[in-house]
């Protein structure tokens, strides 16, 4: 049993000034796993204090002393390995093979490019007249999801460390222990006391508290678009910057010159890798008309080769939903599409033969899907796709671009000027040809309601910055 009921505030584990608990519970055994401190509004201010007072120091740092630390904590971080990956594939049932390749190592990459790009990144300017200094923004306040328990907050941290910004975040209850331990190894890493503060909780009352916090400057977060909304309209109430990463309902763009089982690969890995519970999974495949029932064949043929199972089990590649309120709404879309009468393709409603314990989904697909509707819509964070044919690159396209979110897009097929072209088309931030590798030192956003602001990189830390024009200085 995982039993963190502290938080982590001024560099000391200290208790909560509130008694009540919530229980973190293994999706894939549905038993109580741990459980962590409900945070309260007085946890949050001595979090916001510690780091207020800490600011004016490490905002003075080096850029040099901040490499450092940077790269210690990759260091102490791949101590961690083993601890990372078991927790992480007990608290979110990710696949143990998934919590390693992905889970684990994209955290890691995270502190090692930004050490990197910080390496070259310049704080300062001059121009004609004018000196440009980037001062770090001030207290900055993480939200995180529960999706990616060590890459979102990894990427926000780096970020905020290598600015000179100093934290306080909150992970997602349901997944609290990455972070915990994301703590000790920053600990372990010589963070001064006050930089860095964590504080477990509900977002009624740690989420709200840091969007509305006086002494919060700058708040990153990563999650539902519902949420986001809320954040925003708590900042305004004091001007505070925020920056959103949210929702998404990327297509992915066959070409008509396409290896078939290539497209279907591509269409079955986007929503079967992390249950579908990934803001960047491709979920609105477009097919041309002439190779729909070729595609719809191999996607049956191939399915079955990603299989849904114990995320201990090394061959298993689809785990559980994270708890039994994400599987419900998962059921619901699915039900939803089935009585919409769009034709299902593979999956359906229920869970796997002989995974009764577990919040496990069919991998499913639909085509013959309205475009208008809920199913093709809305984001659904689960394994669910639909499948649209098209005639035209431009009608692709079109149909690609007609949804509220724009936060990646993907296309697959050989013939560069085509690849060119809808790629350069498609209206997100984060755009993917024939599954190329991740670059973690390019900018990570999204268009339209998909969010605000960049994370990763450069990008990443201009957001923790605040550029201050002095002209007239001595020359």
């Amino acid at each position: 049993m995982y039993n963190y009921t502290k938080h982590y505030i001024n560099g000391e584990w200290v208790e909560s000034t509130g008694s009540e608990t919530i229980d973190v519970i293994n999706p894939a055994t549905e038993e109580k796993i741990g459980e962590i401190s409900s945070g309260t509004k007085e946890d949050l201010d001595m979090a916001v204090k510690a780091a207020k007072a800490a600011f004016p120091t490490f905002s003075q740092t080096s850029k040099e002393e901040r490499i450092k630390l940077l790269e210690r904590i990759a260091n102490e971080y791949e101590k961690r390995k083993d601890d990372f990956i078991k927790i992480i594939t007990e608290e979110l049932g990710s696949p143990v093979s998934f919590s390693e390749k992905v889970q684990y190592q994209m955290g890691l990459n995270h502190f090692k490019a930004t050490a990197e790009v910080l390496r070259n990144f310049a704080f300062s300017e001059e121009r004609e007249n004018s000196y440009i200094q980037k001062d770090a923004i001030g207290v900055a306040g993480l939200i995180t999801p529960w999706n990616f328990p060590t890459n979102q907050i990894a990427t926000k941290l780096a970020s905020a460390l290598a600015a000179g910004s100093t934290v306080v975040f909150k992970p997602a209850s349901n997944t609290p222990f990455a972070s915990i331990l994301l703590v000790e190894v920053l600990e372990k890493a010589g963070v001064p006391k006050g930089v860095v503060n964590l504080v477990n909780g509900k977002g009624s009352t740690i989420g709200n508290g840091i969007s509305s916090h006086p002494d919060i400057d700058f708040v990153s977060f990563t999650g539902s678009g519902k949420v986001g909304t809320t954040i925003m309209k708590n900042a305004a109430e004091d001007i505070k910057k925020v920056a959103l990463e949210l929702g998404g309902k990327s297509p992915i763009v066959v070409l008509d010159d396409a290896n078939i089982e290539v497209a279907a690969r591509t269409a079955i890995s986007n929503i079967a890798t992390n249950t579908g519970q990934v803001c960047t999974a491709g979920t609105r495949i477009f097919i041309p008309k002439a190779m729909h029932d070729q595609f719809v064949k191999k996607v049956k043929e191939l399915v079955d080769e990603y299989p849904v199972g114990d995320p201990k089990d090394e061959h298993t590649f689809t785990g559980p939903q994270v708890s039994e309120e994400q599987w419900d709404i998962v059921q619901d879309y699915i039900k939803k599409g089935i009585d919409s009468g769009a034709e299902l393709i593979v999956g359906g409603e229920g869970k796997p033969e002989e995974l009764d314990t577990g919040y496990y989904s069919r991998i499913t697909m639909f085509t013959n899907v309205d475009h208008e509707s809920t199913l093709a819509q809305e984001e659904i964070f689960g394994p669910v796709m639909t499948v649209f044919t098209y005639e035209t690159i431009e009608e692709a396209i079109e149909l690609a671009n007609d949804v509220v979110f724009g936060l990646a897009g993907y296309v697959v097929g050989n013939d560069p000027k085509k690849l060119t072209k809808v790629a350069k088309s498609l209206r997100a931030g984060r755009i993917v040809v024939n599954n190329s590798d991740k670059d973690f030192t390019a900018p990570f956003g999204g268009f339209k309601q998909s969010g605000i602001g960049r994370e990763w990189g450069d990008y990443g830390i201009e957001e923790f910055l605040e550029p201050k024009t002095i002209t007239g200085l001595p020359r």
